[in-house]
């Protein structure tokens, strides 16, 4: 899989005539990973689970990346309600992620 992964990596990259390609690892992966990871669930004890890391110290790196990268963000979301697939299909193609069903309405949110 690593040779694939190698031989891929170097024919994009010339391809794309972009050599920092060259520098993207099966680490980086696993980084970029656990940084969305905590950008989605905001929780740092999930996060190190889901890595096996023994401590949160470990896992603090990936909090740090998420607020370079994304900034402050607030807790807020704007939310949807639809009924007909034509709605549904216009909120997940704007961003909207899908939240729970009730009485037949089907409820999304984003982040404001």
């Amino acid at each position: 899989m690593k040779a694939t992964f190698l031989k891929t990596r170097r024919r994009l990259a010339h391809k794309l005539q972009n050599p920092r390609l060259e520098r993207i690892t099966f680490h980086t992966i696993r980084h970029w990973k656990a940084t969305m990871l905590y950008h989605q669930t905001k929780d740092p004890y999930y996060v190190k689970q889901f890595l096996g890391h023994k401590s949160l110290t470990n896992t603090e790196i990936y909090i740090t990346l998420e607020k370079t990268i994304y900034g402050e963000y607030n807790d807020e979301f704007i939310v949807r309600i639809a009924e007909k697939p034509e709605e549904i299909k216009g909120l997940l193609e704007t961003g909207f992620e899908y939240v729970c069903e009730k009485d037949g309405l089907m409820f999304f949110r984003k982040r404001a």
